[in-house]
């Protein structure tokens, strides 16, 4: 067990975890303000798809409109405590993780996530969708 912040303690009973930028578990105080994100893509403001075929660009734009959303409410990828990458192609979502790991080295944040393979995401030609959970 090692620990981040004073206020946060970040639970890693291995170390397989540490090149995707994620902790095993993490333990919190309670938030005074909870942020639940839904699923962000590769969509421009219209919600038409963006970068179909390309799971890097959409990577990375995904995690940008996360980080967006974040910044809204005052917040920053330190502050989410939870993410879930949903994607069609395992394999093409790894060799682009990096889209991730290096927006997540910028806040030295390391939340508690999870890959998903997927069948389909909402929008045909969408190949990743990422939801989170911050707080404060």
């Amino acid at each position: 067990m090692n620990t981040s912040t004073p206020t946060t303690v970040r639970i890693n009973p291995s170390t397989w975890n540490v090149p995707f930028r994620f902790d095993h578990a993490q333990l919190r105080p309670a938030p005074r303000e909870m942020l639940t994100i839904a699923g962000q893509a590769s969509v421009d403001d219209d919600g038409r798809v963006l970068h179909e075929g390309d799971v890097a660009a959409q990577l990375s734009l995904a995690v940008h409109h996360v980080e967006e959303i974040l910044a809204r409410a005052g917040m920053t990828l330190a502050d989410a405590f939870s993410l879930t990458i949903y994607t069609t192609d395992i394999a093409a979502t790894l060799a682009a993780y990096e889209a991730l790991t290096e927006r997540l080295d910028a806040h030295d944040a390391t939340p508690p996530a999870a890959l998903v393979g997927v069948t389909a995401l909402a929008l045909p030609g969408l190949a990743v969708e990422i939801t989170a959970q911050a707080g404060r």
